[in-house]
């Protein structure tokens, strides 16, 4: 029994130097990269889709032909990109040193 709590307990503090360590060293890169990530997937399907929004890029072939591979983001796209926000709202403004 005593072994068990021990085992729990050794869990528990290598769970939480794990979320520290998380959080001290690679939260915001992770961050980083999810909005790198989401500003390029909206490039791109305005690239390919951007007739829905009124921005005739590409020609509608090829966008034909990745049709099947975007239509599971197509809405939620089509709601990112025009819901209205503030020019301000994509920028982080890190004032490091003041």
């Amino acid at each position: 029994m005593a072994l068990f709590l021990l085992r729990e307990r050794w869990r528990a503090w290598r769970q939480a130097f794990q979320e520290f360590f998380y959080g001290f060293a690679a939260y915001d890169v992770v961050q980083h990269l999810l909005e790198m990530r989401a500003a390029t997937e909206n490039l791109f399907i305005a690239a390919l889709f951007g007739d829905l929004i009124g921005l005739p890029i590409m020609p509608p072939y090829y966008s034909l032909r990745l049709l099947p591979y975007v239509v599971p983001v197509l809405s939620t796209w089509k709601r990112r990109v025009l819901r209205e926000r503030e020019f301000t709202d994509e920028h982080d403004f890190h004032l490091h040193g003041l």
